[in-house]
């Protein structure tokens, strides 16, 4: 399932992430693909160790975790720390899918992918290609969303960057362990929980009927949850 959350930063943050990423120390990204991504990979991107992207990291978390859509979506059990990198002249990642298991190499975290993310922080308009093509089961998706907008998808999904032929693309990327690791159990408590949104809409605080699917819902998430 792909589903995109719009407004996870403001025009103004991300003015300021922009303003603070334009000064940063950004080095080969290949030096952090695996074996066989690394013949298909050609970005910039910042050293873990930055201290930019380590401000700049925890503040995406901070915003993700009071993020009620987000947190609905992934039901994000383990986050990683943020990864921000730049794409331009002609830079972009062949067709690839992410590793299974992840490990910090301090060995602070270790994580299931179950969800990647990519957060846009250039403006649509001042860059040409750059799409995220995700394919799915309906078909190859092609995913080029405004500064600010985020993007969740599979991580065991084949996906690619195409070439950035003007401008730059800047994002950061993460991935997430669900504490729901079935996809389609997870999906069907997203679109519950969506419901439920929606349905609570001019009905009183305490309407029986909301509190009985409100009940379903976290039965069923204590049924297949995993923590």
């Amino acid at each position: 399932m792909l589903i995109v959350i719009e407004n996870v930063l403001s025009p103004d943050e991300v003015a300021q992430f922009r303003e603070k990423l334009a000064g940063a120390g950004w080095s080969d990204g290949a030096d952090t693909a695996g074996t066989r991504s690394v013949a298909v990979k050609q970005n910039l991107q910042l050293p873990r160790s930055d201290d930019v992207a380590q401000a700049l990291g925890t503040a995406i978390l901070r915003k993700l975790g009071h993020h009620s859509e987000f947190i609905s979506a992934s039901l994000a059990e383990k986050i990683w720390p943020p990864v921000f990198n730049l794409y331009q002249d002609g830079g972009h990642y062949g067709t690839h899918s992410d590793a299974a298991i992840m490990r910090l190499p301090d060995g602070s975290m270790t994580l299931r992918s179950d969800l990647s993310a990519t957060l846009f922080l250039s403006d649509p308009d001042s860059y040409d290609g750059g799409e995220l093509v995700i394919e799915e089961s309906y078909g190859a998706q092609a995913v080029k969303l405004p500064a600010g907008d985020m993007v969740l998808y599979p991580s065991g999904s084949l996906h690619q960057v195409t070439p950035v032929t003007r401008g730059q693309r800047i994002c950061a990327i993460t991935w997430m362990q669900s504490a729901v690791a079935d996809a389609a159990a997870r999906a069907m408590l997203y679109d519950m929980d969506q419901s439920i949104r929606v349905l609570s809409v001019g009905r009183a605080k305490d309407d029986a009927d909301i509190d009985r699917l409100i009940h379903v819902y976290h039965n069923l998430l204590r049924r297949w949850a995993n923590v």
